[in-house]
């Protein structure tokens, strides 16, 4: 095998130029060596405590909810979510490279989900266009993985600003697998190119402004290896850059309840609607065949260049209802001929102890530029993974289509609360909105708060939780209109 293997021991350091991790907190310290059936009780009644306050809350809004009101409503509606995943991700999510849950074990047949080998071959792919000043980095932290079998491929996508040199060098110095387009063929291109010549049981990707822990990519294949019916799994995210400003500080604690809390509880149903880019790990058996769908993903008509990471999880978990007809489409594409794999029923998880960190936007431009990217992809994946979703059960359809719902409803509630009701002398209600907010913003705040003890970053979320109602939530509309204009750029300048 061409490129660079080894076999390495289990490592917990950071890479250098990121944050130390703080402490997992006194919680959750205490019980992870306890017998699992006391720590799951123990785990639930602690939730239930630091809950009650919200729960409280939730009462009194009841009580008070006799007749309809739009703002009681609203706070009812969303306090009530808010507790609920809550209290889903902190009593249900274990993470799967410790093994198998109970639940899990219960479930899976191995006839569904032929087992990796134990020791599996791994292929680490990043695709990069004019990353000059940072690529080097990321690429060291890939080869530093102490995975074992791994071989790190760097696809430089027509660069124009050096970042081919840097390549060149880290090849002949690491032994890394480099390829260099003669044409911008754009990120989910490039990727599927360099697929194209991978044999290995295990596909990896990561972004190149991202530094990973050395032990986060062997704790996902881990995952993979002991649940067999994992077809994907993320890993963790923070970000990188925490001293630049407020605002990297603010997403930080945000990136930091996207990962800890919603993917956990979507992950305790198997569920994650998208393993996210910093770290995603497939199976090849799950995803291969359908690498060159999203290579050619079409949405109203027009070519779709953004790398959709959701889309690509959502080959994966819809592929029982949806994988025939995509393989049907592409049949004579090489990713079919070479092995055509069953479409199976499986499942998606998220490993919360592998670690990788990326670098934020610290200005309000291209942080406004990077949401209005992720917006046109979920609404690009709402006509895909929205499609089936309802058919993986209760659970994973109540959290996706709850979100949906609220992504769609934000810039509506901030029309109405922010602009109708001023505009109409209502500032009460203005208010009400507003401290709603602030309340959902502090109950992921104590989340934080719970999981880092001493860690005072926690008081950065209730300011996420305003900056997303304020301002983020009229990007839907926008994105929307230009949903069709796409161009791959990264870049958190």
């Amino acid at each position: 095998m061409s490129g660079t293997e080894r076999t390495g021991t289990p490592s917990t350091r950071s890479p250098a130029g990121v944050p130390a991790p703080r402490g997992r907190g006194r919680v959750a310290g205490r019980f992870e060596r306890a017998d699992p059936v006391v720590r799951h009780c123990v785990r639930r009644l602690l939730v239930l405590l630091c809950l009650f306050p919200l729960l409280l809350v939730l009462a009194a809004a009841t009580l008070r909810f006799t007749e309809p009101a739009l703002p009681l409503a609203y706070g009812f509606v969303v306090l009530a979510s808010t507790i609920t995943v809550l209290y889903i991700a902190y009593t249900r999510y274990e993470d799967p490279s410790e093994g198998p849950s109970a639940a899990r074990r219960g479930r899976v047949r191995d006839t569904d989900f032929p087992p990796l080998s134990s020791d599996p071959s791994v292929t680490f792919l990043l695709a990069v266009r004019d990353e000059v000043g940072g690529i080097e980095a990321c690429v060291r932290s890939m080869v530093s993985s102490d995975c074992p079998r791994v071989r790190v491929i760097v696809i430089d996508d027509h660069s124009r600003d050096g970042t081919g040199e840097v390549l060149r060098r880290l090849r002949d110095e690491l032994g890394i697998t480099v390829i260099h387009l003669d044409e911008n063929l754009g990120k989910k291109q490039a990727l599927v190119t360099a697929c194209s010549e991978v044999d290995t049981e295990v596909i990896a990707f990561t972004d190149s402004d991202c530094v990973l822990a050395p032990d986060a990519l062997r704790r996902c294949v881990q995952a993979l290896v002991s649940n067999p019916d994992l077809g994907a799994v993320s890993g963790h995210c923070r970000a990188r850059n925490t001293s630049a400003n407020l605002l990297t500080r603010v997403q930080d604690t945000w990136y930091e309840g996207q990962f800890r809390i919603a993917k956990a509880a979507e992950a305790s149903f198997g569920s994650v609607s998208c393993v996210s880019g910093p770290l995603a790990v497939f199976r090849r058996d799950a995803v291969y065949n359908y690498l060159p769908a999203w290579a050619d993903d079409r949405f109203l008509g027009a070519p779709f260049r953004f790398a959709t990471d959701r889309q690509l999880t959502g080959y994966v978990l819809g592929q029982v209802w949806k994988g025939r007809a995509l393989k049907t489409r592409y049949a004579d594409s090489p990713f079919i001929t070479a092995e055509d794999f069953p479409e199976r029923p499986w499942q998606v998880g998220y490993v919360r102890s592998a670690r990788v960190w990326t670098d934020v936007p610290a200005k309000l431009g291209p942080l406004l530029r990077q949401q209005v990217r992720w917006k046109k992809s979920f609404i690009r994946n709402l006509f895909f993974t929205g499609g089936f979703m309802w058919r993986r059960g209760v659970g994973p359809a109540a959290l996706f289509y709850g979100h949906v719902l609220w992504v769609l409803a934000a810039p509506v509630l901030a029309c109405v609360h922010l602009l109708w009701a001023p505009m109409h002398g209502a500032f009460s209600l203005t208010g009400l909105y507003l401290l709603g907010v602030l309340l959902k913003g502090f109950a992921w705040a104590i989340a934080y708060r719970m999981d880092h003890s001493g860690d005072p970053r926690w008081r950065y979320r209730p300011l996420m939780s305003l900056f997303s109602a304020v301002v983020l939530a009229w990007l839907l509309p926008y994105a929307l209109l230009t949903v069709r204009r796409g161009v791959w750029s990264r870049g958190a300048a």
